[in-house]
């Protein structure tokens, strides 16, 4: 029963994900072509990251006041309307740059609020001894749609009208809509009206809750400068494909389809396996793999070209077990009515050093070369797995006891 109610969510969303994606490339795309601006690329990327810094936490904390099914389909739903605005704007001929930056920041703010509502109900349907395992197909169908929506999207865009490319993703929002419609979700019982608090103090709890949860703070940090050194690597590395490897576009393309690769091994693997009975130590061991394939790359001569290739397609296989066991020690360890919040403040805070790291990235890089961020980030990483086994609020973080609550399990 379990199986059935979940996967036919699952399966809608994972629709949705590949519309957006598509749109998503379609979009900056277009940017590219009318733009040819860096500038205006790098806002559309700030347009993206910013609301799950900034408001994600708060919409987790809504997101546990609400009806968390009643989130994701006005979520996919307010979505697709922006899209469908834009087609009609397409179809005029009346669309312009600022028009595009103001859909992608309204779509990631609806994100904010989705990816919270589907992490808190996903640990509501699927028993605990899975969550590991669904994660890792979570993470498995990212990595497919990440390669299948690029060429989709330029196949689309060189046969068809803008507006007709857009279409795509209402038509997968409709699908995971209609999913979510025929499925219950189990929700936590709330408690009465006059008895809430106010959103700023249910954040504070949440905050407070995830400070009494010391091996949850710790990894939060660790993965926080593990991000700090990571994304800015993979953002320079079309210039290090060009500068240290003297390639070109098609190179550049091998290495991200490899990681891409990668994702899906990684993922599939996971949802076979579902990891060790300590979830921890699963993801320190796909962090230190990782940590290879980064430190490899960055530590390789410019005739290490296929190396780097193989590079990617281990930092590509480690990243979807790491991601996928983090989520599923978070779903089983944090308490179901504060799982919104919680798990918001903890992507927060995690992709908040997104945009610090980039900033940086440019005038360091110019001075010390690209090849550093790979050779500390794989540092950091080899060093956090191995240090982490002599931690023992890590290592023995899953053994916490979380307080049961009550749920709705009527329709």
């Amino acid at each position: 029963m379990w199986a059935r109610r979940f996967f036919t969510v699952w399966t809608g969303q994972a629709f949705s994900l590949l519309g957006s994606q598509l749109v998503q490339f379609a979009l900056i795309w277009w940017l590219t072509v009318e733009t040819g601006s860096a500038t205006i690329l790098t806002l559309a990327s700030v347009m993206g990251i910013l609301p799950q810094v900034f408001l994600t936490p708060f919409a987790g904390a809504l997101v546990d006041r609400w009806k968390r099914r009643r989130v994701m389909i006005v979520a996919d739903g307010l979505t697709a309307l922006l899209t469908l605005v834009l087609m009609i704007m397409f179809a005029l001929g009346s669309v312009g740059v600022v028009h595009i930056m103001a859909v992608l920041l309204l779509r990631s703010i609806l994100s904010g609020f989705h990816w919270p509502a589907m992490q808190a109900s996903t640990s509501l349907m699927v028993p605990k001894a899975h969550l590991a395992r669904v994660s890792g197909l979570n993470e498995s169908v990212r990595g497919m749609a990440s390669i299948a929506a690029p060429p989709l999207g330029a196949v689309l865009i060189a046969a068809l009208p803008m507006y007709i490319v857009l279409s795509v993703d209402i038509i997968t929002a409709l699908i995971a809509i209609v999913a979510l419609l025929a499925v219950h979700i189990p929700e936590v019982r709330k408690a009465p009206v006059g008895s809430r608090s106010t959103i700023s103090s249910e954040l504070r709890d949440a905050w407070r809750y995830l400070c009494s949860w010391r091996g949850a703070l710790l990894l939060m940090l660790i993965f926080m400068l593990i991000n700090f050194l990571i994304n800015p690597a993979f953002a320079l590395l079309p210039l290090l494909t060009v500068q240290h490897f003297g390639g070109g576009a098609l190179e550049y393309a091998a290495l991200e389809s490899m990681a891409g690769l990668g994702m899906i091994l990684g993922g599939l693997v996971l949802g076979v396996w579902g990891g060790s009975s300590r979830k921890v130590m699963t993801c320190m061991a796909a962090t230190g793999l990782c940590g290879v394939g980064v430190l490899t790359i960055g530590i390789l001569p410019p005739n290490g070209y296929l190396v780097a290739t193989v590079g990617c397609l281990v930092i590509g296989l480690a990243l979807p077990i790491i991601n996928g066991t983090i989520v599923a020690i978070m779903q089983r360890g944090i308490r179901a009515d504060m799982q919104g919040r919680v798990l918001a403040i903890l992507g927060a805070g995690v992709t908040a050093m997104s945009p610090v790291g980039l900033l940086l990235a440019g005038p360091l890089s110019d001075g010390v070369g690209i090849q550093v961020w790979f050779i500390g980030g794989g540092i950091v990483m080899l060093l956090t797995a191995v240090g982490s086994a002599f931690i023992p609020v890590i290592t023995r973080m899953e053994d916490r006891e979380v307080e049961e609550v009550q749920l709705e399990t009527a329709p």
